[in-house]
């Protein structure tokens, strides 16, 4: 028998500590995961699952307009209620986290509905004073919000608030220029809140392509949201009505109901006392792990977002996988961080994978660019003026396609289907030689010239 409680011991039941822990047990690892809030982690409780079900419903504001010219006899006095939909949504998340729960339990692996810290290498405490050891320690704690210290910050909400409101408020000031930050500013200027973005910065959605974050901006300017850039907050300050006024730099103040920072997001290691442990921590307090998720401590390991490689679900669910089969299965295995898809679901959503055009001009210095403008079927004879922008990044001397990037109606579900040929290395004329399938959108990715 071994010396230890368990052979495996999980700090923080996200995606990528669920999936450990499954795979672990599955392999004959006696496990155990420690959650202080809620089964499921950020992803499903209060991050892209219940986001993606309100973008959902926030399109529907626009589809009913559309309607009209397909036949529909929509009424022009169509209402609202966000406590209708703020409640399934919340509803789905509850369904969710019992399901996640189930397979934690039909794997037999142990759930502590509480906060553990590290006590030593191979020691955790629970918040109860329970001490229990295990073989080896992961640390799957994820991150958290970033709120920037300045007076009356306590007044903001952030993306974990955000699901909760009471009202929907009438006017909106979102901190940021992040996916969450335009993300949230759809949502809210479809449902009919006046919304405005503040960014510290001169630029929305850093590290996506520039030719399309400048189609976003120029779309959402179109639909209504106001920017602000270069406006660092100065404060907030809460009125007897309980309105907000937000003060800036550089800038006039502006009234608000709500004010959502959405500024980034910093890993979650605070007082878990992995310090005292020995682990180190980059400067971000980010768990520093080499190729195969190991810290420091040759006993603890650390996957998702706690380790501020890539912020993404399906990164930590491959991490924490690889983890699993690497120590309890017997089958090596690191992760490939080398083309990984992302998406911004925006109004209208962004698709993007590999190189953008300046990161593949400074990597090969010779590349040809390719380019699709077009209005879609749907948007013509809806009226709509707004159009899809595709593009394609092809290195000169291979032929290969290394980066595509893509705006425009359900572009994160066809990109994920052509995410596949860039990570295979297919070339253009790859691309070239498939035929088209027609009418569809996805077309367009094989017919630039």
């Amino acid at each position: 028998m071994s010396d230890f409680d368990y052979d495996l011991f999980v700090i923080g039941a996200g995606s990528g500590g669920v999936r450990a822990s499954r795979v672990a047990a599955a392999h004959g690892a006696r496990v155990a995961v420690a959650e202080e809030y809620r089964v499921g982690g950020a992803c499903v409780i209060r991050g892209c699952v219940p986001k993606k079900l309100l973008v959902y419903g926030a399109q529907f504001a626009e589809d009913l307009k559309d309607a009209r010219q397909f036949g529909w006899d929509v009424p022009t006095d169509c209402r609202f209620d966000w406590n209708v939909l703020r409640d399934n949504v919340l509803a789905e998340v509850d369904r969710l986290e019992g399901l996640y729960g189930q397979t934690l339990d039909s794997h037999k692996v142990t759930v502590f509905r509480s906060r553990a810290t590290l006590i030593g290498p191979q020691k955790v405490r629970l918040a109860d004073g329970q001490e229990i050891s295990a073989e080896r320690i992961l640390i799957a704690t994820g991150g958290r919000p970033f709120v920037p210290d300045f007076p009356g910050s306590e007044h903001a909400i952030t993306s974990n608030e955000v699901f909760h409101l009471d009202a929907l408020p009438r006017r909106v000031v979102i901190a940021g220029g992040g996916y969450i930050a335009n993300e949230f500013a759809g949502i809210f200027n479809e449902f009919g809140s006046k919304v405005t973005i503040v960014n510290r910065g001169d630029a929305i959605l850093r590290g996506y392509d520039e030719q399309i974050r400048d189609r976003l901006l120029q779309i959402s300017m179109t639909k209504g949201i106001e920017f602000k850039f270069n406006a660092p907050f100065r404060s907030i300050e809460k009125k007897a009505d309980g309105s907000l006024t937000v003060t800036l730099e550089n800038c006039d103040s502006i009234e608000a109901d709500a004010v959502l920072v959405a500024t980034g997001r910093v890993p979650n290691t605070a007082g878990l006392g992995l310090e005292d442990a020995g682990v180190d921590l980059d400067e971000q307090g980010a768990v520093e792990v080499d190729d195969h998720n190991q810290s420091s401590v040759p006993s603890i390991y650390a996957v998702g977002d706690v380790t501020n490689r890539i912020q993404l679900t399906p990164v930590a669910i491959r991490e924490g996988q690889a983890f699993a089969d690497s120590v309890y299965g017997g089958k090596p295995t690191t992760v490939d961080y080398a083309n990984v898809p992302s998406a911004v679901f925006s109004h209208p959503p962004i698709g993007a994978v590999g190189l953008t055009e300046a990161e593949a001009r400074d990597r090969f210095g010779s590349i040809r660019v390719y380019t699709s403008d077009f209005r879609a079927m749907k948007n013509v004879l809806a009226g709509r003026s707004e159009r899809a922008l595709y593009k394609m990044v092809v290195d000169e001397a291979s032929d290969r396609v290394v980066g595509l990037h893509m705006i425009g109606p359900d572009a994160p579900e066809i990109l994920q289907a052509a995410a596949i040929a860039v990570k295979a290395g297919l070339t253009k004329a790859d691309f070239d030689a498939t035929v088209a399938l027609h009418p569809s959108m996805a077309e367009e990715l094989v017919l630039m010239k």
